[in-house]
């Protein structure tokens, strides 16, 4: 087991070292009340989609390999992924007005639908069956970027077929962003404001880029649903995404190691103290940072950006990856 986590981290580093530049490219379309192509303009193409998709089932609905912690996992439903190739799906229908494309995104978005958990008191929301060792997560999970995903794919069927169904799953998907994560809900009440998180365990995780990427499905849902379709839900779609956008302008320089970003803030006593992000995941956050730029307008975002953007070289990786080998030596992932 050890000598397969070892091979696992290396072809990890490898694929950082050998890719280049952004991760993807952020769409032109960013403000229409119509929904079209994803913020990041993802490709149906596994390798450079998501490595841990592996296969597909009957219809079309990707599974994915567990991570090499893992153990004793066959290919499961990550529900991240899901929504991850079924925005690639219909971003394909957007170029392509393939109605096969089109039948196979919403295949995907009745995954989502027939596999949501209704709850009175919390609404809709999904759980992920697979555990997270590293933060101490066994049974199945609730998440923040699930939610995120989940609202971004429904919203899209909705407005593709006139299904009022996904509109609802969508609306009732926000629900669980109001509660903190002690009470059931995605976010982490945090000093800074609402966390929202991509693992939700016992104590915050803080992941960085799950936030970011959970802002999106709020904002989609602000665009798409309209205070003419219905005025409440339009109004918490804005105010959730406006404290998520302003919790992690808060919490950046926090992140910030001086010359490198740290991966999350989990303060659990096992976690190692400093866990900094691999090179993809700064180019992804930066990318994420431009985004909100364009979306906001705010420059704190543009400053976050340049700064960041800086620390991608030679000499700060070098420096970056011995303490990022300490981390994993120290959750046993080497």
């Amino acid at each position: 087991m050890k000598v397969n986590k070892i091979i696992f981290m290396a072809s990890k580093l490898y694929h950082d070292i050998t890719n280049k530049g952004a991760p993807y490219i952020i769409s032109d379309d960013l403000f229409s009340s119509t929904l079209g192509e994803y913020y990041f303009l993802f490709e149906e193409n596994p390798a450079k989609l998501n490595r841990l998709i592996t296969g597909f089932d009957d219809n079309g609905i990707p599974v994915n390999s567990a991570y090499i912690d893992v153990e004793n996992a066959s290919q499961h439903y990550y529900p991240i992924s899901i929504g991850q190739y079924a925005l690639a799906v219909f971003n394909t229908y957007i170029q392509s007005k393939s109605e096969e494309k089109l039948k196979h995104f919403l295949r995907i978005a009745d995954w989502f639908y027939s596999n949501k958990i209704d709850d009175e008191r919390l609404g809709v929301f999904w759980l992920t069956e697979i555990p997270k060792p590293e933060y101490n997560i066994s049974a199945p999970w609730k998440s923040a970027f699930t939610q995120s995903r989940a609202i971004s794919v429904l919203l899209r069927a909705w407005q593709s077929t006139g299904e009022t169904k996904y509109l609802s799953a969508a609306t009732s998907s926000l629900i669980p962003f109001k509660y903190d994560i002690t009470d059931g809900g995605v976010s982490a009440f945090t000093k800074n404001g609402k966390f929202y998180e991509e693992y939700v365990a016992s104590q915050p995780t803080m992941v960085l880029d799950g936030h970011l990427f959970s802002l999106l499905g709020l904002y989609d849902f602000y665009r798409a649903v309209n205070s003419d379709i219905d005025e409440q839900n339009n109004i918490l779609a804005e105010d959730l995404f406006n404290q998520g956008v302003e919790s992690v302008l808060k919490w950046l320089d926090e992140y910030d190691m001086g010359y490198w970003l740290r991966f999350n803030m989990c303060e659990m006593e096992h976690y190692p103290k400093v866990d900094p992000c691999t090179i993809g995941y700064l180019r992804l956050i930066i990318i994420q940072l431009k985004l909100l730029y364009k979306i906001t307008g705010k420059n704190d975002f543009a400053k976050y950006v340049q700064k960041f953007s800086d620390y991608d070289k030679l000499l700060n990786i070098v420096r970056m990856y011995p303490v990022k080998f300490k981390a994993l030596k120290k959750l046993k992932r080497i």
